[in-house]
């Protein structure tokens, strides 16, 4: 008897995993994650585990070590070399971190992040171990520390990007970045951009690939040297032999852009299925006659440094909202809270987001917070403070799906109307469904696709084969700068030529004078 289609397609993407599981032996992979923010982390704690799960070894040097044991996952536990960021910022210094100073964090400060990281007596013990590893996988951000790992352990470098690809992320392995409608990760423009926003693209654009290669690399080259030897090569040539890029971006709601087979967008891919909620927040969601507003601003501003009258202006919008409002708050207590408002220090936001009851997302615009809305098909109304944030809103605000309300324009009516309009006008949430049903549908989930490509260079040693020739070649050559300069030169020549032929022939033909008559 035939089997059922479902059920033949189950039985063959069963076979298909269990034949691609016997191909994977297990590798030895070498994790390092420097960098302390919490949503950096997230995302490649989950890629790691996924390995882990899949049979790899993996080792994780993080500020973030794993509370229960994982099996087949090993922290090296870096915790307490840099001061807390999270939940610990305070509204001021978010609103300081402007281009030009969050470019300067990015270069500066992050290196001494990884000073102190590679000073601690676990990682002194790693860098003295006789240990192998197959892999090496570091965050591309800041300082790229890191990268000496891959040259101390012979290993193939792979890396994963938090956020969309940085201006410095594409030269290491030949990938296209087209200032015309790529935009820069520093600048909050969408991939139509006018001719002043294509100019800044591209004047900025470069400013930052070299501002990353004077303030970053140069310095980064001569702390690495301190702790993997006098010979250790620069960031730049370590880099040059990267083997694969993970970034976490989708076509979807980033733009599509060409990409070289070592570039690979896994946007999302710490999104997992959501958990059953808290009895208390069950209820509250369950029980809201019209709706829910969620209003959560990330992992690092503290709302409680707010200034009176931002903080009154929130709640007075709040509570004179027939929905109920869901709040992440994290101090003790929050005076004035309208009696519709629920806080919490911690919310498990993919369960919120999910939960049929949510009927708009007020979102700072992180790119975590804004694949998990897109995913669960949820509108939003965006007040982005800084980095990447305004970026993200305004890409979510060209699909149709959000609405934006800047910090410095908070008001009680200034929220309300721009609450009220993405509920009460039907396009933003179809926009969210249709939006959210594109980001699902890939032929993989992007879990998936990151593990399988993390072992594809496990199996290949490094899959140079992916490698595009444009990695490392000469800008001139790059951009064809010889090739033009030859035919400048030969259109030159030729119009010379020619000029000399008329001139030739203009002298050859003209009338000889007649001979004067006396």
């Amino acid at each position: 008897m035939l089997m059922k289609t479902p059920h033949l397609r189950l039985l063959l993407a069963l076979v298909a995993c269990a034949s691609l599981a016997a191909e994977t032996d297990g590798a030895r992979i070498l994790g390092v994650f420097h960098y302390n923010g919490k949503s950096h982390f997230m995302v490649f704690e989950s890629l790691m585990k996924a390995l882990a799960a899949r049979g790899h070894q993996v080792d994780v040097l993080s500020h973030f070590p794993q509370k229960t044991p994982v099996p087949n996952y090993t922290d090296i536990d870096v915790s307490g070399t840099a001061p807390d960021v999270l939940d610990n910022i305070t509204i001021d210094m978010a609103l300081s971190w402007r281009m030009f100073s969050m470019a300067d964090f990015i270069w500066v400060d992050t290196r001494e992040v990884c000073r102190r990281a590679l000073d601690h007596i676990n990682v002194q013990a790693l860098l003295r171990s006789s240990a192998g590893y197959d892999l090496v996988v570091t965050e591309i951000f800041g300082s790229e520390c890191a990268v000496g790992f891959a040259r101390r352990f012979g290993a193939p470098l792979v890396h994963v990007i938090s956020s969309v690809a940085l201006p410095w992320t594409h030269a290491r392995i030949g990938n296209p970045d087209h200032p015309a409608y790529v935009p820069s990760y520093f600048l909050p423009y969408t991939h139509r951009m006018d001719f002043f926003q294509r100019l800044a693209n591209t004047v900025l654009g470069a400013y930052f690939r070299a501002g990353n290669y004077f303030y970053n690399e140069r310095p980064t080259s001569a702390l690495m040297r301190r702790y993997f030897g006098e010979d250790v090569p620069s960031v730049e040539e370590l880099v040059a032999n990267s083997s694969l890029v993970l970034v976490n971006s989708h076509f979807s709601i980033n733009w599509p852009r060409p990409a070289v087979p070592a570039f690979v967008e896994v946007g999302g891919m710490h999104i997992q299925e959501p958990k059953k909620l808290p009895q208390d927040l069950e209820k509250f969601l369950n029980e809201s006659t019209h709706g829910v507003v969620y209003f959560n601003l990330g992992s690092l501003v503290r709302v409680q440094t707010f200034p009176e009258d931002k903080l009154n202006a929130l709640l007075d919008a709040f509570g004179a909202l027939p929905e109920r409002v869901l709040m992440k708050y994290t101090g003790d207590s929050l005076p004035g809270k309208p009696d519709n408002v629920m806080t919490s220090k911690w919310i498990p936001q993919m369960g919120v987001l999910s939960h049929p009851k949510t009927k708009v997302f007020v979102s700072h615009g992180g790119l975590g917070s804004t694949h998990e809305t897109v995913h669960s098909g949820v509108p939003v109304v965006g007040m982005p403070l800084f980095a990447d944030q305004e970026s993200n809103i305004n890409n979510l605000r060209e699909l149709g799906m959000a609405a934006m309300l800047r910090y410095e324009d908070l008001t009680k009516d200034s929220l309300l109307r721009a609450i009220r309009t993405v509920i009460d006008n039907s396009s933003y949430s179809e926009s969210a469904r249709r939006v959210s049903a594109v980001f699902r549908d890939r032929p993989l989930p992007p879990m998936d696709t990151a593990v399988y490509w993390v072992e594809y260079v496990a199996r290949h040693r490094g899959a140079p084969h992916l490698r595009s020739a444009a990695a490392g070649m000469p800008l001139h050559r790059y951009l064809l700068l010889d090739v033009f300069g030859v035919l400048a030169g030969v259109l030159l020549l030729a119009v010379w030529a020619a000029r000399r032929a008329l001139l030739l022939v203009l002298r050859v033909t003209r009338p000889r004078p007649r001979p004067k008559r006396d």
